[in-house]
């Protein structure tokens, strides 16, 4: 009997910097690990290595240039706009460095992923793990959640867990951070596209159970 074959999902990616994990993603999209496609790369900032390492993977990409424009709202209009072009089913924000409006945030509702460098809600905004390492946190790690409008406080997928070392620096523990970033990201997509990971009402469900706070936990 033939088995029906599922229409890849139309993932877009938005970068502002080095595109490291949506290299991830994409190269897991195109090895088959996830069933998706990455159908556009969009940045807010031009020239970025992210833009270049989407044009080597043959990914189409677009500039949508933030100091273009004179407010948030209107940024975040025309980012909309640029991304509905390409009827995505999955929005995935791959070290996009701009705080997301209402407006943004409600369009792509429950189609919204991001990764963010702590254990939420843990250390939520900027230099994590300087904070991690100043607080004397005992572990360290990444988080994927779904995006909602309060700021890195959307409810989680999955974190990865890793034990903080007595001699680690930002540095080190960054690197270790970020390896752990390109496992993680892969994996909350391919359960996404594939229906087994959802949010509703504020709460987050892989195969119809609610997870934890934390979401999946992987511990290296």
């Amino acid at each position: 009997m033939d088995v029906e074959q599922v229409e890849p999902a139309r993932i877009v990616i938005l970068i502002s910097g080095s595109g490291s994990n949506m290299q991830a993603v994409a190269e897991a999209c195109q090895k088959g690990d996830i069933n998706g496609q990455v159908v556009a790369v969009l940045s807010n900032r031009p020239n970025v290595l992210g833009l270049e390492r989407a044009a080597e993977l043959e990914i189409p990409t677009q500039v949508v240039d933030h100091q273009d424009f004179a407010t948030r709202e209107e940024f975040d209009a025309n980012m909309i706009r640029a991304i509905d072009e390409y009827a995505p089913d999955l929005v995935v924000l791959a070290g996009f460095m701009r705080i997301l409006t209402p407006d943004f945030v409600r369009r792509f509702r429950g189609r919204l992923l991001n990764i963010h460098p702590s254990l939420l809600p843990k250390h939520k905004g900027l230099h994590t793990h300087k904070r991690a390492l100043e607080a004397g946190d005992s572990e360290h790690g990444v988080t994927v959640h779904f995006v909602t409008e309060d700021l890195d406080g959307g409810p989680n997928a999955i974190q990865a867990v890793l034990k903080v070392l007595d001699d680690d620096t930002e540095t080190s523990l960054q690197k270790r951070v970020q390896q752990q970033e390109h496992v993680i990201y892969p994996i909350a997509v391919k359960w996404f596209v594939e229906g087994r990971l959802t949010m509703h009402k504020g709460d987050v469900y892989l195969d119809d159970k609610i997870l934890p706070e934390s979401g999946v936990q992987l511990r290296s």
